[in-house]
């Protein structure tokens, strides 16, 4: 199989779909691999090294889309890259399709098979390909909030772990996932105090005996959010409904509860975000203001640190890249169950149910659009 690895053109974006390390392993079971030049090359993964790993660079997107029969990125395609797609090529990527009614339209015109790393699952009902950019997410929410928290970025001009004879923030984490434990981690390893809520008795109780008397933990309801939020210095929203739109769990009308330059974090804006005034930003300009409240919504915030990211998020993917090339996406796909749960586009049909019912199109089981 030819496979192609595109640069990242949204913006800010510099992590890539393969790592040289990667490159070598599909070439070595037999394939061939395209690189778009300097590709990797904001993250030090430059041209050179792709090469001794047997990969082929290529000048443009253009030609490597062409000739390609796999495309394995990073972020969902942009309007010029979903342009570029043609029936029967695999596309292998974050996708995000619920809240994302352009991009998915253009995905069915395409007649490509696109399968979105953040519905593949595990044996355990865990999502492997989405778990470490969670974890990136998780622990970034915490230092952008910190600095957002910072007077000079419109912030209360609280400290986070505070001082001795000053109390510290208080740290309210919606969501105790991979993104939530990761955050409420790395806001203890601050000194903060922290709450994190959740509907699942069971992830309440592992958080408990985890971290005993350090965590505050809460069964999570509408009441329960809204009492939090007069006290609460920084909220991280890290809720996941998998494949489907997140839920709105802070309507605007309750930011007035809240301290005026108080935060909010919202990681899962990938997905729509669960805070009625969210919208996504860029690392560019990643803030802004709604009622006194500073909002953090940068959509692929794992790229602000795009070294780390490609790396572990690579780890995760490749195992199914190199079943993908050797089977052929067709095989690959009906032999692991898996791997079919990523299956969201297929030949101009929707094979993924939350994606269909929140976008109206007609639901196609993957198996049955596979034929």
């Amino acid at each position: 199989m030819l496979i192609g690895v595109p640069k990242e053109i949204k913006n800010n974006e510099y992590r890539i779909g393969l790592t040289p390390a990667g490159a070598r392993e599909l070439v070595t079971n037999g394939h061939s691999v395209l690189v778009q030049h300097d590709g990797g090359k904001g993250i030090g993964l430059v041209d050179e090294m792709y090469v001794r790993a047997g990969a082929q660079i290529v000048d443009s997107a253009a030609e490597l889309f062409q000739r390609a029969d796999m495309i394995i990125k990073v972020k969902e395609p942009q309007p010029v890259e979903c342009a570029m797609l043609r029936p029967g090529q695999v596309l292998y990527t974050y996708l995000h399709l619920a809240p994302d009614p352009e991009q998915t339209k253009a995905l069915v015109a395409s007649g490509a098979t696109c399968i979105a790393y953040e519905t593949v699952t595990d044996r355990k009902g865990g999502l492997p390909l989405l778990a470490p950019m969670s974890e990136v997410a998780g622990r970034m929410s915490i230092q952008a909030g910190a600095h957002a928290l910072e007077k000079a970025q419109g912030g209360s001009g609280m400290l986070l772990g505070g001082v001795p004879g000053v109390k510290p923030a208080e740290v309210l984490v919606i969501g105790g996932g991979v993104v939530g434990i990761n955050a409420a981690r790395i806001a203890m390893g601050m000194s903060a105090r922290v709450t994190v809520v959740d509907r699942s008795l069971d992830r309440l109780k592992y958080l408990d005996e985890l971290y005993g008397d350090r965590l505050t933990t809460i069964y999570s309801t509408h009441d329960a959010i809204e009492e939090r939020l007069p006290e609460t210095d920084l909220v991280i929203g890290a809720v996941l409904i998998p494949g489907a739109a997140a839920p709105k769990l802070i309507a605007r009308s309750q930011l007035k509860l809240m301290r005026a330059g108080s935060v909010l974090v919202d990681v899962a804006i990938d997905q729509g975000g669960c805070f009625e005034t969210s919208k996504a930003t860029t690392h560019q300009d990643p803030t802004y203001e709604v009622d006194g409240i500073i909002h953090y919504c940068v959509a692929n915030m794992p790229g602000g640190v795009a070294r780390t990211s490609t790396f572990a998020l690579t780890n995760a993917t490749l195992p199914f890249a190199v079943q993908l090339a050797n089977k052929g996406a067709r095989q690959a796909l009906l032999d692991d169950e898996h791997l079919l749960n990523g299956l969201n586009v297929h030949d101009g049909k929707v094979t993924y149910k939350a994606v269909a019912d929140v976008l109206g199109y007609e639901y196609v089981p993957a198996a049955k659009a596979l034929g």
